[in-house]
């Protein structure tokens, strides 16, 4: 336990000097901003001094955080791998600091559905980035292109869907709970066929 205690306790002092760090304070300016002289923050970052909760909580707030983010402890599964559904040409990740978000990516080679009774509409919102080729996004009574390395994001209660264009393309999308949810519903509808995107 001593030991763990140890580790965290490193960690917060590192997390403390990288926050501080990436803002592109100096010892002084976060001083002045934790009302803690520049000499007690240093000691602080540098395990001269013992961390103090009153402290903590004063220097989270300063550095524009949660006393919780700040001591939060190193999570072990860092590295993921993603559910393979070989059938829609798709992968997909639960973002684990939020189970209501799905990342998915998927490689498309048909072109969106030419009728508007194919398009889904769904509570949710939805976030995309097309990773090479040319997707085409049926929103509404719009039909946007999407190039490479261009990003969409709108409400999924705008009937939408999205296709290929000109060859295949590859997308990451990532989904909130309700958008992952519809479109779970759409593909058990449909079954295996049909336009079995995650758009």
């Amino acid at each position: 336990m001593a030991q763990e205690d140890g580790e965290l306790d490193s960690l917060v002092r590192k997390r403390i000097r990288a926050l501080r760090v990436a803002q592109g304070w100096s010892l002084e300016e976060l001083a002045a901003r934790a009302n803690v002289s520049q000499s007690t923050l240093s000691r602080i970052e540098n395990g001269q001094r013992r961390l103090a909760l009153d402290q903590l909580v004063t220097l989270a707030r300063a550095l524009d955080t949660s006393l919780d983010q700040l001591v939060e402890t190193a999570s072990d599964d860092v590295v993921s791998s993603p559910m393979i559904d070989a059938t829609h040409s798709l992968m997909r990740w639960p973002i684990k600091a939020d189970p209501g978000m799905t990342v998915v990516r998927q490689r498309m080679t048909d072109p969106p559905p030419d009728s508007p009774s194919r398009m889904r509409a769904h509570p949710g919102r939805e976030w995309l980035v097309v990773l090479s080729g040319t997707a085409v996004l049926l929103l509404g009574n719009r039909r946007l292109r999407i190039e490479t390395n261009q990003a969409a994001e709108f409400p999924t209660m705008l009937p939408h869907a999205i296709g290929a264009e000109g060859g295949p393309c590859e997308i990451l999308g990532i989904f909130d709970r309700d958008a992952r949810r519809g479109h779970q519903r759409g593909e058990s509808a449909r079954g295996t066929g049909g336009d079995d995107r995650p758009s």
